[in-house]
């Protein structure tokens, strides 16, 4: 062992014995590819010693992914919304969406399941109003009588009325899916030009998509139909950041957080049972970051009671919203020092380091998150530029939730070559892969956000135990204990040893 660890550093020294000695002589070419071998190694999966099978498919991902870079469209560089149908006909997406992908850590709550079947579904079912803002949204309510108008829309229209009245619903389902989503066949990058007009946009949708999921029978479906798109896309786990809204009944009645949280812990039952190869879901309750002190002091004081009642299903809790326009983590660091100062294990998963502010007083929520013991960085775009916090993340295994594809849309970076994920993803830092709001990007699943990150940001060397990693890493870090960890491994890798054998 002490030879093997001594290899590297003598490489190197040799390498720098060369050339002080000269530049003349012709550089060794063992050394080359020892060093070359040494740069491989040290990538996320590196050192994965793969089995005869996973080799052979291995080397059928190799060709594949030799071919995908050499295309002149080649989907990474471009926007998500430009590349998705090229993805869809790539052999590498295919063989990912077979892939078992492990555990789904950072998925936000109300931007999980595809908008087609939020509008074929849900706004065709009774009692379903809509109105118009002034700003050319949409708002939705489920109400037994005739809802009283909200300021800044337009009178509440029963949609089923509404459809009546017209020969072709087509164009009405469409208008109302491009309201519920950022994904368009306009151009992108001239429909959102700024971070500011894609921010604006975004919070729109999840402000149009609000009344139709938190109606209590809706709200219930949508969970299970999210677990159920998770579970096609082969994802066996998840830990879902929630706001834990008050629900509502048809009569105008609503339910508390806990009813909330108690939900989704029954629904989750209730599919595990159904489906024994998902291992299960756990919840992050979120509140947003534009909150005061003390609301976030009253927010954090229920978050730990609802992890004695619930200890289950309650992972932790963390804050969300835009960071560049949100309050910082130091902000708040009296509320959230409360559960130290009890006694109080409440687990912290931060966002942080979503932004591309460098030196700001936001640009310190990385270094203030792990200050503060986060579990995992939620997207950590920043990471590469704060050397501390990378190598404190690292030391403590504190892993980045990188999500590729709300990076760009949300307009961090455009060719997602240059993330700087590809950085972390060189040096096998703690990271796993991520969808954040896929619904909203016209994704679903992982298997989208997988493609950019093995043939973005992976480069050509990243390879079959590269996937195989990151697919660990979604059990290693998720909130799951030790034993809960080993049974979800386990459960993992009878998956993939029939996912290999069957695509060799």
């Amino acid at each position: 062992m002490a030879v093997e660890l001594l290899r590297p550093h003598a490489a190197v020294a040799c390498l720098l014995l060369c050339c002080v000695t000269g530049g003349v002589s012709m550089p060794d070419p063992g050394l080359r590819e020892a060093l070359i071998q040494l740069e491989a190694s040290m990538q996320t999966g590196g050192k994965m010693v793969l089995s005869n099978s996973e080799q052979r498919l291995d080397a059928r991902l190799f060709k594949m992914k030799q071919e995908e870079v050499a295309r002149v469209d080649f989907p990474p560089a471009m926007h998500f919304f430009k590349a998705r149908h090229l993805i869809r006909t790539s052999p590498i997406f295919s063989l990912l969406q077979n892939m078992p992908k492990g555990g789904a850590l950072h998925v936000h709550d109300f931007s999980m399941v595809d908008v087609d079947w939020l509008v074929r579904n849900v706004t065709y079912r009774p009692h379903c109003y809509m109105c118009v803002t002034e700003n050319q949204s949409i708002r939705f309510i489920f109400s037994s009588r005739s809802p009283q108008t909200i300021p800044q829309c337009s009178p509440w229209d029963l949609l089923e009325n509404l459809r009546a009245k017209l020969i072709n619903t087509t164009d009405l389902d469409h208008s109302i899916m491009g309201n519920l989503t950022l994904f368009t066949a306009r151009d992108p990058d001239a429909l959102y030009p700024s971070q500011d007009v894609v921010w604006d946009r975004f919070e729109q949708a999840f402000k149009a998509v609000w009344g139709l999921v938190t109606y209590a029978p809706v709200f219930r479906d949508y969970y299970y139909q999210g677990l159920t798109q998770l579970h096609s896309d082969n994802v066996m786990y998840l830990e879902l950041r929630a706001l834990l809204p008050q629900i509502y009944e048809l009569d105008g009645s609503t339910h508390d957080r806990a009813w909330t949280l108690k939900t989704y812990q029954d629904v989750t039952r209730r599919f595990t049972a159904a489906h024994p190869d998902f291992f299960g879901a756990r919840i992050i309750f979120t509140v947003h970051r534009g909150v005061n002190t003390s609301v976030m002091a009253e927010v954090v004081e229920e978050a730990m009671k609802l992890q004695a009642d619930f200890p289950d299903i309650l992972a932790g809790f963390d804050l969300v919203g835009r960071e560049d326009r949100g309050r910082p983590l130091w902000y708040f660091r009296d509320a959230l020092s409360l559960p130290g100062e009890r006694g109080v294990t409440l687990p912290f998963f931060f966002h942080a380091g979503e932004t591309d502010l460098e030196g700001t007083e936001v640009d310190q929520n990385l270094l203030d998150a792990l200050l503060l013991n986060t579990s995992r960085i939620g997207h950590g775009f920043a990471m590469v530029r704060h050397p501390v916090a990378r190598d404190l993340s690292r030391k403590r295994g504190v892993a980045v939730e990188v999500c590729p594809i709300s990076n760009q849309v949300l307009k961090l970076v455009s060719d997602l070559r240059n993330h700087p994920a590809a950085v972390l993803m060189a040096e096998n830092h703690p990271m796993v892969i991520s969808s954040d709001d896929p619904a909203m990007f016209g994704a679903s699943g992982l298997s989208y956000d997988f493609y950019e990150a093995f043939v973005g940001f992976g480069g050509i060397r990243s390879h079959l135990g590269s996937l195989k990693q990151l697919a660990i890493n979604s059990i290693k870090y998720s909130s799951l204990d030790p034993r809960q960890q080993e049974r979800a491994l386990a459960l993992w890798q009878t998956r993939w040893d029939k996912f290999v054998s069957e695509n060799i």
